[in-house]
């Protein structure tokens, strides 16, 4: 049911306790941010549309009556609801915006994603609190489902092409290589490893599902045949970290990303293997679920920047 045209509106309501809790319409102008005479008309306003005398005005301040008190009591909880009422509001208003759900391969959250993070904080406006974010770091296979549940806003995968059901831009661009322990056979040989070679040696790999398996697979079906099986792996390892540990270690040689070896191929702790007739790049992508454009927002912002980055150079591993 409408309300009737006697209930006051919430500033004259805040004014009135201003005024009861200071004992001056003056000091509650102030606190208002206006004029005692502003002050004082809106609260006659209040008198004549509510029909009562709520206040005693005199020389040495104003009171409330009886009924401005009662009034006052009935004001106060209606005060107190309508600032939960504005909390409830810019929490809702705030929520798609303020949270940031993000899932990317291996590769790209650990050696890129962090980076990226760093540049959404530093782009917060001033004032502004930057959003929340949780990060699932997996294979590119559970990225793609958790952006088709919408299980996440943003993800990020290895691949050419965007998964089946999702929106896909290129982020930059990602150079595998073959590694070896210093020791292994292939760290010292003068000629290039053939592809044919490589599809026949157990090598240390992710697990299926990685988008750095896929990528070394299709190179080999291009450069071999599609009908091509490349042997079984000596070991497989959910993440980037334990494959290149295990190659290391001598379990054999590997394929990975150039971000997640740079350090050990500078250090020596790993030698990069010259190999023949097989192209080891490979697209990294930003993919959502849903329309051509993500809407506004951090997982809008984030995906800029990453976008910036590879036209700067600094998603691309060379």
């Amino acid at each position: 049911m409408p309300l009737s045209s006697s209930v006051p509106d919430l500033p004259a309501l805040e004014l009135l306790l201003d005024v009861a809790a200071t004992g001056s319409i003056g000091a509650a102008a102030r606190l208002h941010g206006t004029s005692q005479q502003a002050a004082s008309a809106r609260l006659r306003a209040l008198e004549r549309q509510t029909g009562l005398t709520v206040l005693d005005r005199g020389a040495t301040g104003s009171r409330l009556t009886d009924a401005g008190r009662a009034l006052a009591a009935w004001a106060g909880r209606v005060v107190a609801a309508a600032a939960e009422l504005d909390d409830g509001v810019a929490a809702l208003r705030h929520a798609g915006t303020a949270r940031l759900r993000l899932a990317a391969s291996m590769t790209v959250a650990e050696h890129l994603v962090p980076r990226w993070l760093v540049a959404l904080r530093a782009a917060t406006p001033a004032g502004a609190e930057p959003p929340t974010v949780t990060l699932t770091a997996t294979n590119s296979d559970a990225v793609a489902e958790l952006a088709r549940g919408h299980a996440v806003d943003l993800g990020f995968v290895e691949g050419p092409d965007a998964p089946a059901g999702l929106t896909g831009q290129v982020v930059g661009t990602d150079r595998l290589v073959v590694v070896a322990a210093p020791g292994h056979p292939w760290a010292t040989r003068r000629r290039p490893v053939t592809a044919v070679e490589l599809a026949a040696t157990p090598l240390v790999t992710r697990e299926p599902g990685s988008g750095t398996r896929r990528a070394l697979e299709e190179a080999l079906h291009a450069a071999l045949g599609a009908s091509s099986r490349p042997v079984a792996p000596a070991v497989e390892f959910g993440t980037a970290t334990a494959v290149r540990e295990a190659v290391r270690a001598g379990f054999g040689p590997a394929v990975l990303s150039t971000l997640a070896v740079e350090t050990d191929l500078a250090d020596g702790r790993l030698v990069a293997v010259r190999v023949a007739g097989l192209e080891l790049r490979r697209q990294l992508r930003a993919v959502w679920a849903g329309g051509p454009a993500l809407p506004p927002g951090p997982a809008r912002d984030l995906l800029a920047i990453a976008a910036r980055s590879a036209q700067a150079g600094g998603s691309s591993a060379r």
